[in-house]
């Protein structure tokens, strides 16, 4: 069962928090399962990216992003080359380190 380390974020988890996911799941069902709202406006369709992530650790052990996921990861806010979807990495049996970013496509709208 891998491990997702998620870095400290001050809305979602001000303290970072270390998860426990089942392989075959994604990072994004790994965290609302586990009470850390990342947001999904889509409902994990790969239809927005507002569940943008940065994977900083254990990047490897994950599939390639299919296409939707890369033309959808050229609008997201704040976009590196560790960047993916949440809801469209399936987690293998490797543990990651997740960072989330500051701001999504969504707050960065709001606050301007």
């Amino acid at each position: 069962m891998p491990i997702i380390k998620i870095l400290p974020h001050s809305e979602y988890c001000p303290d970072g928090i270390s998860i426990n996911a089942s392989a075959g799941t994604s990072i994004c069902e790994a965290m609302l399962d586990n009470h850390i709202n990342i947001e999904h406006a889509c409902e994990m369709s790969c239809a927005c990216t507002t569940c943008h992530v940065l994977v900083r650790e254990g990047g490897a052990s994950l599939d390639e992003p299919e296409e939707g996921e890369e033309d959808m990861l050229d609008r997201a806010w704040g976009l590196e080359p560790q960047s993916r979807l949440s809801c469209q990495v399936i987690l293998g049996q490797a543990d990651l380190v997740v960072e989330i970013p500051k701001y999504s496509i969504n707050h960065a709208k709001e606050n301007h």
